[in-house]
Formats: structure tokens, sequence, C-alpha cells
């Protein structure tokens, strides 16, 4: 006769075969810091944006003066986004970003609609844009004075996306320690544009501020164009929130990160287009496909070259941490069954989840042939705008279907 197993010692027993099975399961290791986090945060954020939206917010605002109320408002605005989503990160703590809060607020039929969404629209045309602005800036001292021709910038942006995401397959920490290296240098190179900027305020040239608001724009349209490229230069704020899983202690660090993040954008931001506005009149910026280089043209001499690879490493810095939390983003929904299972795959040997960055590597291929860079930051942004809009809102939903959920951050 066998021996007879209590229900208390049945459930034991169940319980220690669960959490063996959950410690031999494959998983996402926990291994980002505060400092990655920031790293992440900020250097997708500075990335193709600050480069190529100063002409759409100008062109749109039609006076300097609004332009730097549209880069502030912006700044504020995002701010606002990612304390909310500070407090979304800590309450549900799952990896996927707006598809887990959504899930989880509205169920998971709009969970899936935004996954779908932003698997053939938001991340990879975003990761288009960063790779084409690379190209643009690397390319244009061989081409200086001139544009880069359209199939050499789309074939490098092509093989700068396929590189990065080797890099992303291989090791997570050979990721993060590109991401650190980059946001460095991206904000070394804004840190130039601003001290130089400021230099020449110094020695008198204020005639681009005599008028700041001649000329405004008024209408609404022109007013949510502009905002709307103001906003694609900050999008990347929620990225961290993909990845919260390899967040070490996102209790403290996410909410930490964010903080610190945003405030330090917004502020590099108004310096950068302060600088630009001193520097280069209305008609210049308007007529220039890359600002900065004709920043750096105008007043670094024959120093002038150092921009264009100052800012090609901010963009690759960008499209490197893009790639690496937005993978995340895919892997979760394939992991929920919202995607196919192959997608929710792990590489044993270093523990990424390859299928879903090859999966997204060749989508952003596929949207690189798409000529008008500008077309493409208006759509993203309205369609981004709209789902953060419907996180937010999951948020205020949550306060009222779960009131008494812990929030450790409210």
């Amino acid at each position: 006769m066998p021996d007879k197993v209590a229900p208390a010692e049945k459930q034991v027993l169940k319980t220690a075969k669960t959490i063996n099975s959950d410690n031999k399961a494959v998983k996402l290791k926990k291994e980002l810091g505060l400092l990655d986090g920031v790293a992440i945060i900020v250097g997708i954020i500075v990335g193709a944006g600050i480069f190529v939206s100063p002409k759409g917010v100008l062109e749109n605002s039609g006076s300097v003066g609004q332009a730097l109320i549209v880069w502030i408002f912006s700044g504020v605005l995002s701010l606002i986004g990612a304390l909310c989503y500070a407090e979304l990160g800590t309450m549900i703590p799952k990896s996927g970003g707006d598809y887990a809060y959504i899930s989880d607020a509205f169920g998971p039929l709009p969970a899936f609609l935004y996954l779908w969404v932003a698997l053939f629209i938001l991340v990879p045309t975003g990761n288009a844009i960063t790779a084409l602005t690379f190209a643009q800036y690397i390319l244009q001292p061989v081409w200086h004075g001139c544009i880069p021709p359209y199939a050499a910038v789309r074939l490098l942006a092509a093989v700068i996306t396929c590189l990065l995401t080797a890099i992303n397959c291989y090791n997570v920490k050979w990721a993060t320690r590109v991401q650190d290296i980059f946001t460095g240098t991206k904000i070394f190179a804004l840190l130039i544009i601003m001290v130089t900027g400021f230099w020449w305020l110094c020695m008198g040239h204020t005639e681009n501020f005599r008028h700041p608001m001649d000329g405004t724009n008024t209408q609404p349209g022109y007013i949510a164009l502009a905002v709307y490229s103001g906003l694609f230069s900050y999008s990347g704020w929620n990225y961290l929130n993909f990845v919260t899983e390899e967040l070490k202690d996102p209790y403290k660090n996410l909410p930490k990160a964010i903080c610190i993040s945003l405030p330090l954008v917004t502020i590099i931001y108004v310096l950068a287009n302060i600088a630009y506005f001193v520097v280069l009149t209305q008609d210049e910026i308007l007529a220039s496909n890359a600002v900065a280089v004709t920043f750096s043209d105008k007043l670094l001499g024959v120093m002038s070259w150092i921009m264009p690879v100052f800012v090609a490493c901010s963009t690759f810095g960008a499209l490197n941490g893009a790639i690496f939390a937005s993978s995340r983003l895919f892997f979760v929904g394939a992991r929920n069954g919202h995607l196919p299972a192959a997608i929710a795959l792990i590489n044993v040997q270093n523990l990424t989840p390859t299928p879903s960055l090859i999966f997204l590597c060749i989508i952003t291929l596929a949207l690189l042939i798409i000529e008008d860079v500008y077309v493409l930051i208006y759509y993203v942004s309205f369609v981004e705008a709209l789902f953060t809009t419907l996180s937010v809102s999951g948020l205020l939903w949550l306060r009222y279907k779960s009131p008494n959920r812990i929030r450790p951050i409210k």
C-alpha cells in the first residue's frame, strides 16, 4: 500500500515543483541598473529628433518665439506622461510598456490592436527615421555642400540596422555598453552646440531674437503639427517601461530614471534650440536638411566635420536603445499569444530574444524605402500620442476600478 499524502503536503510538493521549474526556466536576466536606465531613456530620446525636428517645429510655428514655446511645452507634456508611466510601471511591474498597461486596464483586445500597430507602424518607423538620419549625417562630409545619394543613404541605414540587431542578439551587456558610451557622446555633441551658440550670443549677435514672435502661426492645424514635431523629439521616454523585468529593483530605479532623464533632456533641448536660433536665421534653418551640420559649417570652420560625426554617434546610440527596448515589447506580446509563438523564444546561450529582434529588423528594413521623413514623423507622432493617451486613461480607470491596488508611486 503506498503511503497517503496529506493535502497540505501535496500543496507543499506542488509549490516546490513550481519554484524548481521556474528556476530552471530560461528567462531574461535583471542586468540593468539606474545608470543603464537613465542611459536608455536619454539615449533613445536624444536621437534623430533634436537634429531633424527643429526645422519642422520652426516651419509650422512660424516664429522663433513660438518654436521655443513648443519645445518647452513638449518637454513638460512628456514629463507629465512619464510620471504617469512611473506609476503604471511600479503598479504593473511587467515588461511591454503600453501593451501591458492597456491589457491590464481594458483587456486583451485593445492591447492586441496596440501591439500590431506598434509592430508595423510605431516602432519600425521610428527606427527607420533614426537609421536614415544616421546615414544622412555620416555621409554629409563625403558629399559636402550637397545631398548624399538616395541609394547610399538607404544602404548605409540598412547596414547599421542589421549591425545593431546582431549586437543585441549576441549579448545584453554589449548592447547596454554601447548605449552608455554613445549616450555620453551625444550629450557632448549637444554641449558643443550649446557652448558655441552662447559664445556667439555673448559676442553681441542678438539680431535673430529682436522680434521673436514675428510671423507666428496661430492656426490650430499648424500649432498641432509643430507640437507633433516637438513630441517626436521627446519620443522614447516610455521605452524603459518595455524592459521592466530586466531592471534591477524596478520600484526604485524606474521612477528615478524617469525623473532624472526628462528634466535633463528638456533643458538640453531648449538650450540647443536657442543656440541654433542665435547662429542661424529662420531661412537658413528652413533651407537645411541637416540643421546641426549647417550650424557647424557657419561656426566651427575647419572643424565643422566633427558635428556630422557626433550626430551620427548620437543617432547610432538612439537606434541601439530603441532596438533593445522595443524588441521586448514583441517578445512579451508573443509570450501572451498575440503574436506567433516563435517570436517569444529566447536564445539559450545568450539569453536574448533573438527571433523578436530579427523580426523587428526585417520590418524596419522594409520601411527604409519611404523617402519623405517628415511625413513619417507626423504620422508616427499622431498614432503614438493616441495610444499614450489610452495608457494614461487606463491609469485613471484603474484608480476607479482597483483603488486598493498597491501603488509605490502615485
